[in-house]
């Protein structure tokens, strides 16, 4: 589907040859006259290169017209500003006023001064680059500076091609004009590609791989003088970037950059779009729509098999010093093929994974869980980051959508290898402590109230995992919900549907303690009769190494009977006696037809339902007995008749 015609709004100072510009590039010819403003002008596709129409505005520069004014540069793609060679005051004009004014309404869209009129150029006056460097260097939202005349016909085209190129092929993207390199999201996309087009792994694009690169971006090959001729460009300048077996990275990177200075961007957008990226230098929209993730709110997303062992030897690709964890540098290095590492500013990713002491290294165990939790949390992300990573299979054969929860009760199992466990309780209650060691870190005094959600994940060892009940591994993802907003949680149908299990933690000598956890495992009950969204529940019985209240105990053990609940597991975080608590919880969540907590007014509801559907059994029962007594009547009636 083709765009929208390129809209180039073109403005300046009254007499600077803006309208006269427009003309001369829709007729070829310098108009002798021109209204103040002229309509805008469509130039047909095929006068540019890039087969796009362009409408081209032109604007007024009167104080009575600066509302307008202001419109149009809002609506532009890309913006001529004009000055007359001949006339230096409207040069100073651009300083002055001008790009000021640009910056206060925030324009972003690439800005090209064109000096119209350059024929009247008069020889006393400084030269272009006299006159623009300083106000380049100034003011770096500047895309480019051209020169033209409309009466000569010189140069007209070149400024609609420039800014037609401008919108299409954007510099700003690509390239920092300050420090004269490629911006870092530059050098990330084109290093994934780089490593996409090197397939046999040896960090160097020979001239087979070459080829195949030109061929795939140009459907064009390389004849043997072209390869010599780009290699022998890059050995002039950066002998480092070529050897004797082909291009390296640095020297991928360099050809770029000068095709970029060169004015040729096109060639590296060419490349890039090939590869899939839009203008924002990430992944265009349609390429993460495989798969496409359309599930119930009871299902998940997890990794496959196969994509876990792509990740496992990325994380040895990258494990430089061999200690079986990534530090800062070889995770950065890892994610260097990505816009960003997708963990690094989102906070639910923030301390939720296993690191080594003291380094602070993200262990395998830590990669693999914060990989699981991505994909859990946000599958599509997840997808993007893979893709980003150079996983070299179709990204379906990545993921797998699990079946519901509701048919998983029904089974009486589940399949799933990722569990979220969501963590109630009140403050004080140890929470915190809870997640803390599931990562593996060690006990610390003090409380630190929790303000928002937190996350931590980790792999857990296992029993009876698979169809053969041995040994094995899942992913415990565990969310902490502070106290202030576990009603809403609990309340909310869409997020309790992404819980698998529900754990209560109580400090065992606080009778206020353990009474807001019977508060809220009652809130899930009727949560679960109330929406058929039943949840596992599971009860944690914190700070076993104090003094416990008797009352506590009591009222816990009842309710736990009472909704058919196993007994509160006892656990001192601070003595590190943790009772294969994460073990257990996975237990939990692996039968999910059990553990679900239940209340008088559920059982009533239930036992009338069972009564009505023993009632409806017995009616039909009977109703078939009739009906097959009144077809043998009908028959001994026939017969006898006979």
């Amino acid at each position: 589907m083709s765009r929208p015609p390129v809209r180039i709004v073109v403005i300046g100072d009254k007499g600077t040859g803006k309208s006269s510009l427009i003309v001369a590039a829709a007729t070829e010819e310098f108009p002798e006259k021109t209204p103040p403003v002229i309509p805008p002008a469509r130039l047909p596709p095929d006068l540019f290169p890039d087969k796009e129409a362009m409408l081209v505005v032109d604007t007024s520069s009167r104080p009575e017209d600066r509302k307008t004014l202001e419109e149009e540069i809002l609506k532009a793609e890309a913006i001529l500003l004009t000055y007359a060679c001949d006339n230096q005051s409207s040069f100073d004009r651009l300083h002055a006023w001008w790009l000021p004014e640009l910056r206060r309404l925030h324009v972003s869209v690439p800005i090209i001064l064109v000096g119209c009129k350059s024929d009247l150029r008069n020889d006393s006056q400084p030269g272009p680059d006299q006159m623009l460097q300083p106000i380049m260097h100034e003011h770096r939202e500047i895309d480019s500076c051209m020169e033209c005349s409309a009466q000569k016909i010189h140069g007209v085209m070149d400024v609609f091609h420039q800014a037609e190129k401008s919108v299409l092929h954007p510099i700003g993207p690509l390239f920092d004009q300050r420090k004269l390199c490629l911006k870092p999201a530059c050098v990330h996309a084109l290093k994934r590609i780089f490593r996409l087009c090197d397939t046999d792994r040896d960090d160097v694009l020979d001239d087979i791989e070459l080829n195949n690169f030109q061929m795939k971006c140009f459907d064009a090959p390389l004849q043997p003088a072209e390869l010599e001729g780009v290699k022998s460009v890059v050995f002039d300048k950066m002998p480092a970037g070529v050897s004797d077996r082909g291009l390296n990275l640095a020297g991928f990177l360099y050809l770029h950059a000068l095709f970029i200075e060169k004015a040729r961007q096109e060639t590296t957008w060419t490349v890039l779009r090939t590869f899939g990226y839009g203008n924002d230098l990430r992944l265009r929209d349609e390429l993460l729509e495989n798969p496409s993730f359309k599930r119930a709110p009871d299902q998940s997303v997890e990794l496959t098999p196969v994509a876990m062992e792509f990740l496992k030897q990325m994380f040895l690709l990258h494990d430089d010093d061999g200690d079986n964890a990534l530090n800062r540098d070889e995770l950065e290095e890892l994610f260097s093929t990505s816009p960003a590492n997708p963990w690094a500013s989102d906070p639910r990713y923030t301390d939720s994974a296993e690191v080594n002491v003291p380094m602070g290294a993200l262990t395998m165990d830590g990669f693999l869980a914060q990989w699981a939790m991505m994909t859990l949390l946000d599958p599509r992300a997840a997808l993007a980051h893979l893709i980003y990573l150079t996983y070299p299979q179709d990204p379906a054969t990545a993921f797998v959508v699990t079946d519901r929860r509701r048919g998983d009760r029904k089974r009486k199992q589940t399949k799933r290898n990722v569990f979220q466990c969501f963590v109630f309780g009140a403050e004080k209650a140890g929470k915190s402590a809870l997640l803390d060691r599931l990562l593996g870190k060690q006990f610390e005094a003090g409380h630190v109230r929790t303000a928002s959600d937190r996350y931590a994940t980790n792999v857990v060892e296992c029993e009876n995992v698979g169809e053969e009940g041995g040994k094995g591994t899942k992913v415990l993802v565990m969310r902490e919900i502070p106290d202030d907003r576990a009603k809403k949680v609990l309340e909310d149908v869409n997020e309790m549907a992404a819980c698998d299990v529900a754990a209560f933690v109580y400090d065992t000598s606080s009778r206020t303690s353990s009474h807001r956890a019977l508060e809220l495992l009652e809130k899930l009950a009727e949560h679960g009769e109330a929406t058929w969204n039943e949840v596992p529940a599971i009860l944690v019985a914190n700070k076993d190494d104090l003094d416990p209240d008797s009352v506590a105990i009591g009222a816990t053990a009842k309710v736990c009977l009472d909704m058919g609940l196993a007994n509160p597991i006892p656990i001192s975080l601070k003595l590190g006696d943790t009772a294969n608590v994460f073990q257990q919880i996975i237990e939990v969540a692996m039968k999910p037809h059990l553990s679900i907590p239940i209340t008088e007014k559920g059982k009533v509801h239930k036992r009338y339902k069972h009564m009505c559907t023993q009632a409806v059994y017995a009616t039909a029962v009977g109703m078939t007995v009739l009906a097959a007594g009144y077809i043998v009547y009908r028959v001994y009636t026939s017969r006898k008749q006979q």
